[in-house]
Order: C-alpha cells, then sequence, then structure tokens
C-alpha cells in the first residue's frame, strides 16, 4: 500500500526470507502458530494511518458516551450477566476493512467491534520479527519498523500493555484464561503473553473457588488468583455442552475482570447500528426491519452478533435465509451493507491481497479513557477473511501493519 516499500519488498522476497521470519517468530513465542502466517507486513502510508486512527478513536468516543453504554447493555444475557462491570472496557478492538474510497484514495471501513482481547502480545513479536526480517530488503530505510500509535515506542507499549493486564498485582496472581488454553489456535499469543509479562494461561475448570474467592494451583501451592485476563469466547463456552466451570460467571467474585466479560456482549455487532459516521456501513437489526430490500443479495451482507472468525456469516443472503430466523431470535442479527474491500496490496505474483486491520485500545485501571496502542492485521484473497475462505491461497492470513519508527 506503501508504493515504494512495496515494490522493494517485492523486488527482495524470496521463500527463504520468509521462512526465517516465520523460524524467528517461533523462536521468540516459543511456540507455532495455530493459524496462517502472511508472507509479508501491511505498509502503510501516512495518509491511511491517519484515516485508521481518526475513524477509530471517533468510534471509541461514540460507543464510550454513557447514553450508548446504557441502551448496549440490553445486549447483556441475564445468564451471562457478571457483577462489577467498570464504565469503560479494559481492552477493545475496533477492526477495519481497507476500500478505494470515491476519490480513490484508500479509506477504513468498519467491519466489526469487539469490547475482547486480542493477540496483543503476539503482534509486538510478529513486530519485532518483521523488523529483523526487513533488514535484509535493500531499498527499505534502515531503522526499526513500528506497529504502535499514540506515539508509543515498544517500550512504552509494553508498559502500558502491563499496567492494562497486570496492574499493580503480582503476574502469579494473574491468569489469562480460557478453555484447554493449549489447543486454542491462538495459543501462540498465550505463550508470547507469558514471555513478555509472565502471565500463564490457565483452564477455568483447573480453579478453586472458595466463598468469593479464586485460587490457582501452581508448584504445588495454592496461589490467589486477584486478576483475570479473560479470553473465553462466549459462543465457544456455550457450544461446548457439560463443561463444568468451579464458579458462575453471576458471582460476586473478589477478581479484576480485565477485560470485564460483560463487554463482550456490550460492544460488539450489537453497536454497529447505533454508529454514525462516515467509516460505519449501514446496519439494522433484524427485528427492527421494515421491508426486505429489493438488492438484498447483492448490497448486504446477515452477521449473527456474538460469534468470531466470521461464523454464521452469510454473505449472500437471500429472503429465505431472513425468514427463517426465528422471531425470537431476530434481535441477535443484523443486516449490513457490503462493503468491497480493495485488494490495495499487490502480491509477488501480480494478484491483489484484501487488507484488514484490526486497532488495539488498552485502558489501565486508573486511566478514563483507553489508549490506541497497536494493530493487526489480516490479508485475505477469498471471499471473506475468515481461515476457510483462504485455504488455498498465499501471502494470506496474520499479519501486522508497519511504519518506520
Amino acid at each position: 500500500m506503501h508504493p515504494q516499500f512495496r515494490a522493494a519488498f517485492n523486488a527482495a522476497f524470496t521463500d527463504e526470507l520468509a521462512s526465517a521470519y516465520e523460524q524467528d517468530l517461533v523462536r521468540r513465542t516459543h511456540c507455532k502458530p495455530g493459524f496462517r502466517l502472511a508472507e509479508t507486513p501491511v505498509f502503510l502510508t501516512g495518509d491511511l494511518a491517519t484515516a485508521l486512527t481518526e475513524g477509530a478513536h471517533a468510534i471509541m468516543s461514540q460507543l464510550s458516551k454513557p447514553e450508548a453504554v446504557l441502551r448496549m447493555k440490553r445486549a447483556i444475557p441475564e445468564r451471562w450477566n457478571v457483577p462489577g462491570m467498570d464504565a469503560l472496557p479494559s481492552l477493545a478492538q475496533v477492526d477495519f476493512a481497507v476500500v478505494k474510497g470515491a476519490d480513490g484514495r484508500l479509506v477504513p471501513r468498519l467491519i466489526e467491534l469487539q469490547g475482547f482481547p486480542s493477540l496483543s502480545a503476539f503482534e509486538v513479536m510478529q513486530s519485532d520479527a518483521w523488523s529483523e526480517a526487513l533488514e535484509r530488503v535493500s531499498g527499505l530505510p534502515r531503522t526499526r519498523w513500528s506497529p504502535y500509535f499514540s506515539d508509543l515506542t515498544r517500550e512504552t507499549f509494553l508498559d502500558l500493555f502491563r499496567r492494562t493486564i497486570v496492574g499493580d498485582a503480582d503476574p502469579e496472581e494473574v491468569v489469562l484464561l480460557d478453555l484447554v488454553p493449549e489447543e486454542q489456535k491462538t495459543a501462540i499469543d498465550f505463550s508470547a503473553t507469558r514471555a513478555l509479562l509472565g502471565v500463564d494461561a490457565v483452564d477455568p475448570r483447573s480453579l478453586v473457588k472458595e466463598g468469593k474467592r479464586l485460587f490457582r494451583v501452581r508448584d504445588g501451592r495454592r496461589v490467589p488468583v486477584r486478576r483475570i485476563y479473560n479470553r473465553i469466547v462466549f459462543d465457544e463456552l456455550i457450544k461446548k455442552k457439560g463443561v463444568a466451570l468451579p464458579f458462575d460467571f453471576r458471582d460476586d467474585l473478589d477478581v479484576r475482570w480485565v477485560p470485564h466479560p460483560n463487554w463482550f456482549w456490550t460492544w460488539s455487532k450489537y453497536s454497529l447500528p447505533l454508529l454514525a459516521h462516515e467509516t460505519v456501513p449501514k446496519s439494522t437489526y433484524l427485528n427492527e426491519l421494515g421491508a426486505v430490500p429489493k438488492d438484498l443479495t447483492e448490497r448486504y451482507v446477515l452477521k449473527p452478533l456474538f460469534s468470531f472468525a466470521g461464523g454464521g456469516v452469510n454473505v449472500d443472503p437471500r429472503p429465505e435465509d431472513l425468514a427463517r430466523i426465528p422471531e425470537s431470535e431476530r434481535g441477535s442479527w443484523c443486516l449490513q451493507e457490503k462493503i468491497a474491500y480493495d485488494p490495495c496490496l499487490l502480491a509477488v505474483d501480480g494478484g491483489g491481497v484484501k487488507v484488514e486491520v484490526r486497532m488495539m485500545f488498552f485502558r489501565p485501571d486508573a486511566d478514563s479513557a483507553p489508549t490506541l496502542g497497536l494493530n493487526l492485521c489480516r490479508l485475505s484473497r477469498g471471499k471473506m477473511l475468515g481461515v476457510d475462505f483462504n485455504k488455498d491461497f498465499t501471502w494470506v492470513g496474520s499479519s501486522v501493519a508497519l511504519r518506520p519508527a
């Protein structure tokens, strides 16, 4: 997307360069990725970086208004309504597709929102690995390459990240919580988190509850859990029938949730119809839809409000697809205008690659507002961005947007 940097990288690209980068990343994280790594970083222009930053901040500002938060809390199911919700989430993500604007420039368009963690530690190490790999590419500036925003450096970002996740606790008393963490596709991020913060990934079923307190067992010792870096995806937990946890999410526990689980529901695709900004496509809750649009299949996407990795998304919905959704469930679906990703990243084979950029926000306990920290990218040549839609392509998968530091 940055034409000079892209030309230099593509001219120097070899399979050996990509392989060396991947091996270096595995060495840094002490883990193999559970997802495909794209063979290239994204090189942001200054204009696109500015547009992404301004769009993300504008959306976060709208989401943060107390009246908006109050309305969005309607999305929290009673079964999963956790006590002690904070005023704003400690972690949040704003996902943009890169499209071509009316004037021909590349601009962001909002795809999704999440009041939920992302692969923060992994992105630090992915950026480190690419920065080292780019030192071997002639024609590029001889500098460190940065994925960070808000004038953050690697060191100041790690301080922000640590204050958000660990706070004033001993890292031993902080757990990254997910179901069977070693089997998750994101296990490489869990390993990177352990390396950067000293925080272990723990299955919730291994915890012990006594009154309002939770404990973990480590090296034969019972260690109190003061903070939970919550990575449990609720739709995964709901699908796993018969999973018995030692606590109920509705329990008033003596822990600090990072982020609080209610934000999973509150800042989500459920928020999309409530936003008004040039980067936001028109979205409508299905239970508030009047007449079915005549151009439904051509112009709209049908999305479940609470799913991950493209699960359940119908990119070519027909009227009968809408009709099949029971009235009682229609409030959990939205109809969104289609977004035409621009194949703006030129691959070495001459083909175009579509780009999605996640803008990642962090809010330590003492901060009144979240800080834009860093990004991750997903590259695609398929109809959608998910892994299942890109199985037979190269130059797709996980990436990161970089600029000279």
